[in-house]
């Protein structure tokens, strides 16, 4: 009976990875028609990929295959089109596309599945292909979307095909005089895939010289130097883009930050107000607010971290300046100190409206008397502030884009209702941006906030900003506004606010 039972699992197991090799072969087939059908000239036509059935099937393929029991050859042929084909599908989801470095992350933070598991694209090469194989022809036959990558061929990797194919595009590589620059002296000017991955080829300019040196019809002595690499994308035909790219290229702030990564944001607000003039004895309040936001993508989706606010407050009479505010000297008229703290999440419910989010915090009081006593200026409330944020983002145009955002604001939340006000507000703001280039916006932004109280109360704001990206992960904002409020108007009162805005994700 035993012996029945293990040939019956034996060829159980038999016939599944019968099975899965007929499934693979299947991928192999329907790649090599897929590449042969996009691909020219080492240039790949991305809009007919667009809603394309036979490539989302290969891209649903990838996702789930299984590759346990499979031979070296076969999973290495697999990989090497898997990587390929999963930059093409990530290019086409933010098509039109100049560069793939317009999308922040392309190849280290956003994250796709491969073989059941999600990774991003610099894992997949990294931990799937070079250190599981060491074999550094996969740096000509991986391709990144880019102009300086060796080029794509029109044609699959199979295991039959695998070991020429390999050897054949690493020897035209090196013997390309655009990839390969030679200069005087048999020195030779080299991708920077030599210097970012010279471990790979032997972590010496001798290494790297030896081994190029077995590919090349004509060898080269040493290493000039490293020229810049082309990111333009290896498409057949570069899309038209007036001024910026669309809302896919650029940081977009109403959506979750992807899995495994950190988002730390400080938003310096100054806020001053005035009342009456010096004439009259007018006077002057300050408000500066560094509100701290650290956030850590669990997944794609829901994102959880913390919230801070640090103030300096200042009140005087008229003339004075706001930036008085900035002091540490304590007295009547002057306080400051890190104020709240709490927990927060941003949450992105629905998986089709990607740049769709809620945000929620709850900071608590940190201090005392907060609120102000007679020997202390007011610099926050006493209680606990509970904010949650709904936030979408249109696209408008490749040049345009509406941010919109609706609150909900409770203030000074406590136990005892006698010593909080339980404020309840419904901010609502809108942002209409222009993007001159991929990098930069412009912005007008306009909010109005009811104060939801026995007497009614509101105010209202207005102004214009700007936002740069130094890099994907590092982007700075300026933004002016004006403010107005009942109080305001009925006191011959103004306010204004001055920010400044710094995000760093990793």
């Amino acid at each position: 009976m035993r012996i029945i039972i293990a040939i019956y699992i034996s060829l159980s197991i038999f016939s599944s990875l019968e099975a899965q090799i007929v499934d693979v072969n299947q991928f192999f087939q329907k790649a090599d028609e897929l590449f042969q059908a996009h691909v020219q000239n080492g240039q790949v036509d991305y809009p007919s990929l667009q809603n394309n059935a036979s490539f989302t099937d290969l891209i649903q393929f990838i996702e789930q295959v299984d590759l346990t029991g499979q031979n070296d050859e076969l999973i290495k042929a697999f990989r090497i089109n898997a990587y390929n084909l999963m930059v093409m599908k990530q290019v086409v989801d933010i098509y039109p596309v100049r560069s793939v470095q317009e999308k922040a992350g392309f190849f280290d933070r956003v994250k796709h599945r491969f073989e059941g598991k999600e990774m991003t694209l610099n894992v997949y090469e990294k931990t799937k292909m070079l250190k599981f194989f060491d074999d550094p022809r996969f740096h000509f036959v991986l391709v990144c979307g880019a102009l300086g990558c060796p080029p794509i061929i029109n044609e699959a990797y199979t295991p039959s095909n695998l070991e020429k194919l390999m050897d054949q595009q690493t020897r035209k590589a090196l013997n390309d005089p655009n990839f390969l620059r030679e200069k005087e002296g048999g020195a030779a000017a080299l991708s920077q895939i030599f210097s970012w991955y010279a471990s790979d080829f032997g972590n010496s300019s001798k290494n790297v010289v030896s081994y190029i040196n077995q590919y090349r019809e004509k060898h080269i002595q040493s290493i000039d130097s490293y020229y810049d690499y082309d990111w333009t994308l290896n498409a057949r035909e570069l899309p038209v883009i007036t001024g910026g790219s669309n809302s896919a290229n650029r940081y977009v702030v109403s959506a979750a930050i992807p899995k495994g990564t950190y988002e730390f944001k400080l938003f310096n607000n100054l806020y001053t107000q005035t009342l009456g003039n010096e004439s009259n004895g007018g006077s002057r309040s300050t408000f500066y607010t560094a509100a701290i936001s650290a956030l850590y993508g669990l997944n794609n989706r829901f994102n959880i971290g913390l919230a801070a606010r640090y103030r300096f407050v200042r009140n005087d009479g008229l003339p004075s300046s706001p930036l008085a505010a900035f002091t540490f000297e304590k007295s009547p008229q002057n306080r400051t100190g890190l104020t709240a703290l709490g927990p927060q999440i941003r949450w992105a419910p629905f998986p089709s409206l990607k740049n769709f989010s809620i945000q929620s915090a709850l900071t608590f009081p940190i201090g005392r008397e907060l609120a102000g006593s007679s020997d202390k200026p007011y610099i926050d409330w006493n209680g606990a502030v509970f904010h949650t944020q709904f936030f979408n983002d249109f696209t408008l145009s490749n040049s345009f884009s509406l941010f919109a955002e609706v609150d909900v604001l409770l203030e000074d939340i406590g136990f005892n209702v006698e010593n909080h006000i339980f404020r309840l507000s419904t901010p609502v703001i809108g942002i209409l941006s222009y993007f001159p280039t991929p990098q930069s916006t412009i912005y007008a932004i306009s909010g109005f906030s009811p104060y939801w109280q026995q007497t009614f109360d509101y105010f209202y704001q207005f102004g214009v900003g700007s936002k740069y990206q130094i890099s994907p992960q590092f982007e700075v904002e300026l933004l002016y506004t004006y403010f107005q409020n009942k109080f305001l108007l009925s006191n011959d009162g103004s306010a204004f606010t001055y920010n400044l805005g710094l995000r760093y994700s990793l």
